[in-house]
């Protein structure tokens, strides 16, 4: 049996108060094997960029509990969420959040300064596509490219877990299906349980795991025992 690299129970995420109030995640209890890429699927407000965020060390519950491994996120001040992000997380967002000013290397260079065991920020570039663009800046990159850089940048930490809200969502299909095949192969050479948060549902077809939020809430959770290639993916 897979461990669980993330277990929640009961968690909740309110904004506000009274009737203002709004439940962003209203008692979620949920499971996330070790190594699987597991798709968060949902629209706009129903919870699941809620929940990554919480899990992810960027947020904090209003209620419940939220354990990486066997610790509880929910119990760390904000110190150990700081090392838990910098030792654990890898982070790819929508939009690329590069440095302007500096070079596809100094971007993810940038990360493996801190990280515990980072690998080398040409090692990171390469494993992306991009040996040939480590000096180019970022206005100088596509925007597929500047995303690969992007999820170099995570990757030189080593992580354990990649999170990607929304990684396709500027990208054009045949770029998108290329930042898709990155993230599996991440996945795959270097073990790292990688969640995609997305309103897609064409990409769950790449997931072992896809979990349907609904409302602040689970609605279904599908483990894919015939997944697809980014290839096969209908955009």
């Amino acid at each position: 049996m897979k461990r669980n690299t993330f277990s929640t129970k009961g968690l909740t995420k309110t904004y506000g108060e009274g009737r203002s109030a709004v439940h962003a995640l209203r008692g979620v209890d949920l499971d996330i094997p070790q190594g699987e890429i597991v798709v968060l699927l949902g629209p706009s407000g129903s919870g699941k960029s809620t929940l990554l965020n919480i899990i992810g060390g960027l947020d904090r519950a209003t209620s419940g509990e939220a354990w990486f491994n066997d610790q509880n996120l929910c119990e760390m001040t904000d110190a150990q969420l700081t090392r838990y992000r910098r030792d654990h997380v890898g982070f790819v967002f929508q939009f690329y959040n590069l440095m302007p000013s500096l070079t596809a290397h100094e971007n993810v260079e940038l990360v493996t300064e801190i990280a515990r065991d980072p690998m080398d920020a040409d090692d990171a570039l390469a494993m992306v596509g991009l040996r040939d663009r480590v000096d180019h800046f970022p206005a100088q990159l596509s925007g597929g490219e500047q995303q690969r850089v992007a999820i170099a940048r995570a990757v030189a930490k080593n992580p354990t877990v990649l999170f990607c809200d929304e990684p396709t969502g500027a990208l054009d299909s045949k770029t998108g299906r290329a930042v898709l095949h990155v993230l599996k192969d991440v996945n795959e050479k270097l073990g790292a349980t990688v969640l995609i948060v997305t309103h897609a549902a064409s990409q769950a077809a790449m997931a072992d795991r896809v979990i349907h939020f609904a409302d602040g809430g689970i609605r279904k959770v599908v483990v894919n025992e015939h997944k697809l290639t980014p290839e096969e993916i209908e955009w």
